[in-house]
Formats: structure tokens, C-alpha cells, sequence
């Protein structure tokens, strides 16, 4: 329900996400033994759209466990660098890395708010700034987070971000047809909801989560106002998980309406470079 934000939203976010890594780290959403053995935890269009890696430096904000920023290594980035603010989930990124024989110089992982993210990276600018999906939700601030991430973009540089359309979570979750909640809502949406997107009948303590949403207009726009040049921005039809009831999963992994249904938008990405002064 929306509501105005805790004070302590900060911990009651972080003891949430702290609880559920072992419960992530153990379960097949994440799939870590077959990660290990070699799959990819990116998504194509994420490939296709940050394009060849190959010795460029990387850092992840909201990095979470780490698959993501691990198989950008994997992809041939040189040095990547991972941050999140829950120590646990910083813990079992780093046990990865050392399973995949990934050395410090080939992959980090940094236990710090987002938005202490430069003072708290080993580097002062990166050749990507990557933040993955279902991240910008859980920060009340954009305008601060576009700041913080446009000033590690190295020049000639690119931020790139992929993120849950935030028009999804306006419509009713089991025929996404009916408007319910309001795209434009400032105050902070309020859970109390136990288990994980990873495992709904996992039992759990700390269930209160803290969460805004950020329409697209404003963060493309903070971006910009960081002093990022906007070289795209592409929306995506399918989504990740089951959003509502009626979507389908093809044979790609991706949940999309019946083919008798409209579509709306349930994914979007941008690339935002850092020009070269001549």
C-alpha cells in the first residue's frame, strides 16, 4: 500500500534482502550449480545491446549475488566490479568468483549503499555502469542514484541500464487490463509480504519491504541531467516472471500476453554515454 516512507527504510530493505540470499543462493531461480557449469545469466537483449565487452571495465550497482556481474567477466570484460548493500549477498558473490577461479584484478565485490558508490569502488571511473533488473525500485532518490552512477562513467564510457517497466505495477496482477494504482505516485509502496520472487512458500522473518516507483520520463531525464548523452531507449514486450496471471512463457523464457491480447510495455533498457572533451 502506498504510504508515507519509514525512517528506517534503509534497514528494513537491507534485513529483508539479507534474509533471502541463502534462500536465493540455495534455489533453482538462480540455478547456481548450472550457473557454475556455465550458463549465462544475461538476457539477449542485453547482449545485443551493450554490445562486445571485451576488455573494458565493468561495475554493477545493486549487484545482488553476483551472476550477472560474473558472466560479464565471463563475456570478456577484464575487471569487473560488483556492489551491493547487503553483506551476505556481497559474500556469496565473492565465493563464486573464487568457485570460477575469477581473481581480484578479474572480478570485486564491494559492500556499500548505492549511492555511496564512488568513494566506495576500488576505481574512480569505469568503461560500464551496469545496473540489471529490479533495482531502482528499492531507492527512493533517482535523481541522486543518476548522479552517483553518471559520475563512474569513464569518458567515452556508456551507463546502460535494464529495468521493469514501471507501467506494469499500475495494473490489476491477474489480468493486467484494469488501471489500479497510480504511474505518478510519489510516496513509497509499503509490503509486508513473506517468501521471495524466488520462492513464493519460503518461510521468512523479515518481510516489511520498502519500495517507489520511477516513471521512465524521470529517470531518462536524470540521466540526462547528470550529464549523460541518451543514446537509446528501447521497451521490451515480455517480462521476466509471470507479472499477471494471463501471460504465457514462450519458448525463449519470457512471459508475453496471449497473442489475442494487446501488448504494453513490461521491460525497458537505456544506454547513456559520457562524451570525450575535445
Amino acid at each position: 500500500m502506498y504510504a508515507p516512507t519509514p525512517e528506517d527504510w534503509h534497514e528494513i530493505n537491507r534485513a529483508r534482502w539479507d534474509e533471502r540470499v541463502p534462500i536465493h543462493a540455495a534455489g533453482d531461480f538462480y540455478g547456481l550449480d548450472a550457473f557454475l557449469a556455465g550458463r549465462d545469466a544475461l538476457r539477449d537483449f542485453e547482449l545485443a545491446e551493450v554490445g562486445d565487452v571485451t576488455g573494458r571495465t565493468l561495475l554493477h550497482l545493486q549487484c545482488h549475488i553476483g551472476v550477472d556481474t560474473l558472466s560479464w567477466a565471463r563475456h570478456g570484460a577484464a575487471h569487473v566490479v560488483g556492489l551491493d548493500f547487503s553483506g551476505p549477498a556481497v559474500e556469496t558473490a565473492r565465493g563464486l568468483a573464487r568457485s570460477l577461479e575469477l581473481p581480484a584484478d578479474r572480478a570485486a565485490f564491494v559492500a556499500a549503499d548505492v549511492y555511496d558508490a564512488a568513494q566506495a569502488v576500488p576505481d574512480s571511473s569505469y568503461d560500464i555502469v551496469y545496473t540489471g533488473l529490479g533495482a531502482l525500485n528499492w531507492l527512493p532518490d533517482v535523481m541522486r542514484w543518476a548522479e552517483v552512477a553518471a559520475s563512474l562513467v569513464a569518458p567515452g564510457g556508456f551507463l546502460y541500464l535494464a529495468e521493469f517497466h514501471p507501467f506494469t505495477d499500475c495494473l490489476d496482477d491477474e489480468t493486467g487490463s484494469k488501471v489500479t494504482y497510480d504511474y505518478f505516485s510519489r510516496e513509497a509502496w509499503v509490503d509486508d509480504s513473506p517468501g521471495t520472487y524466488a520462492d513464493l512458500d519460503a518461510v521468512t522473518v523479515h518481510n516489511r519491504s520498502v519500495e517507489w516507483q520511477h516513471p521512465v520520463g524521470e529517470v531518462v531525464s536524470a540521466l540526462a541531467a547528470a550529464g549523460l548523452r541518451i543514446e537509446f531507449l528501447h521497451e521490451h514486450d515480455a517480462s521476466l516472471f509471470p507479472r499477471y496471471q494471463v501471460l504465457k512463457r514462450g519458448t525463449d523464457g519470457y512471459y508475453r500476453f496471449p497473442s489475442d491480447r494487446p501488448r504494453i510495455p513490461m521491460m525497458y533498457s537505456v544506454k547513456a554515454s559520457r562524451q570525450v572533451r575535445g
